[in-house]
């Protein structure tokens, strides 16, 4: 109990450290780009853009996602050991009861939505109802009643609010430098100064919103590790997940509803791409599989 505990605050921490380095490196680049556009309207006009942008994405994207993925909504006698596994671990949680969905797909799958709490769904697909015993398939929804309860989609929203402002200060940036952009200290400082501004805002324009997208995976990655150790407390099946997990990656099966945008929520990644080598880690919506066995199987509860 006190290994997953442990475990537990400890991602918390590195979570919440990366969240903040993030804050750190969009006033950075924020401060950057007034100081190249010599105005902060443009600073202004980006971050509102981005944060209505999120405020959609937060009210609306449960039933955006859902509706993507023709996940349909199910009662208890439809599905009585989904319903009654859900309800158990939501009373320990202590958390309302979410909708359940199915998902008719044969690839085992499954992931979690809602703005918090009290207005959340689990999604689940055929395959993984077909391929997991009662232990695994509680794993599998403990896991995913921890990022309800952990507040995930409100971190989420957060942490694409600040991706989204980065993207289109990036935008601003590369299209003011192209078209002449600088104001005065431009005209003052000659051609030098403007030979430099240009390539700040070219490197800035192209490298700022690969590295925020970076951050964002990684706080996305950290986020399953912390569902894994909270789902590992709440069930008390770290081994039932862990063999869950194996049986997920071993299935071929690609998820035809999942695409690049939704892929992040699912509890393993449903696209099948190989991403476990050099740079392509550092792109990934998901830990490696085998490290997210291998920390659950050392777990003690």
């Amino acid at each position: 109990m006190r290994n997953v505990l442990a475990y537990t605050k400890s991602n918390i921490y590195k979570t919440w450290l990366l969240l903040t380095g993030f804050f750190i490196f969009v006033i950075g680049v924020g401060w950057l780009f007034s100081y190249i556009f010599e105005t902060r309207a443009i600073l202004v006009i980006a971050v509102g853009i981005s944060f209505l942008m999120s405020f959609i994405s937060y009210w609306y994207s449960d039933k955006i996602v859902l509706a993507m993925s023709r996940a349909k909504q199910v009662k208890e006698d439809q599905t009585p050991v989904l319903y009654k596994i859900v309800k158990e671990l939501c009373q320990k949680a202590k958390i309302p009861m979410p909708k359940i969905y199915i998902i008719d797909e044969q690839a085992p799958n499954a992931f979690a939505t809602g703005r918090n709490p009290k207005n959340s769904a689990v999604a689940v697909t055929v395959g993984l109802l077909n391929i997991l015993n009662q232990d695994e398939l509680k794993g599998v929804i403990a896991h995913e009643l921890s990022h309800i309860k952990n507040k995930d989609i409100l971190l989420q929203t957060i942490v694409v609010v600040l991706v989204g402002s980065i993207v289109l200060l990036s935008d601003f940036l590369l299209r003011w430098t192209i078209w002449g952009g600088g104001g005065r200290r431009r005209e003052q400082n000659g051609g030098q100064f403007q030979a430099i501004l240009l390539v700040i805002g070219i490197l800035a324009a192209i490298l700022t919103p690969i590295i925020a997208k970076l951050i964002q995976l990684a706080i996305s990655r950290k986020r399953e590790f912390l569902a894994d150790a909270s789902g590992a407390l709440l069930g008390r099946c770290p081994e039932g997940l862990a063999r869950a997990l194996e049986k997920i990656s071993k299935n071929a099966t690609p998820l035809r509803v999942a695409n690049k945008a939704t892929a992040h929520l699912y509890i393993a990644n449903p696209l099948k791409e190989n991403q476990t080598k050099g740079l392509a880690k550092l792109f990934m919506t998901h830990p490696p599989i085998e490290e997210r066995v291998r920390r659950l199987k050392a777990i003690k509860i």
